[in-house]
């Protein structure tokens, strides 16, 4: 008998002998989400991770490029009041600071908008920023970078770390 013929006749002879051995899964009795192969290990799901609790501040402190003249700057906004950058008007709508327990991470809602030559004004950007992640969620403009670096409780008198 050629060989191949021999290695079919003894899957034959096993295959029965395993459909034995495992017992038929009655359908009506248990959900299928809860049937769990023979052999496995059932584990119980991980708890959820708690729920992070994030504190409302006042004031973003926010980062610029200017991408022409490579210059950066560092300033802030107070929620509520809008703030130039070069040609955008940027309005900071919420900034939020996770809680001392929490990992470290803030967060704000942007509004940017762009002053044209012809005296119109173009939306850039609106949404949350992080951060802990500036590239998430990226201002894209082919001028300017903004990101924001923290929020906090109060306003310092520095309004920049270098002029523009």
């Amino acid at each position: 008998m050629p060989r191949l013929a021999l290695i079919g006749l003894a899957l034959a002879l096993t295959l029965p002998a395993f459909a034995q051995e495992a017992p038929p899964a009655d359908p009506a009795a248990t959900p299928p989400e809860v049937q769990v192969p023979v052999g496995a290990v059932q584990r119980p799901a991980p708890p959820p991770p708690p729920a992070r609790k994030f504190d409302p501040m006042p004031v973003a402190l926010l980062q610029g490029l200017d991408k022409v003249t490579a210059r950066t700057s560092t300033f802030e906004a107070k929620v509520g009041e809008p703030v130039a950058f070069g040609q955008l008007t940027i309005l900071v709508k919420a900034c939020q600071k996770a809680s001392p327990i929490d990992p470290p991470e803030s967060a704000a809602f942007l509004d940017a908008q762009e002053k044209r030559a012809d005296g119109s004004v173009a939306p850039v950007f609106q949404g949350w920023m992080f951060a802990s992640s500036p590239a998430l969620s990226a201002m894209e403009h082919p001028v300017y970078d903004v990101w924001v670096k923290d929020c906090k409780k109060s306003d310092s008198k520095a309004r920049s770390s270098s002029k523009q």
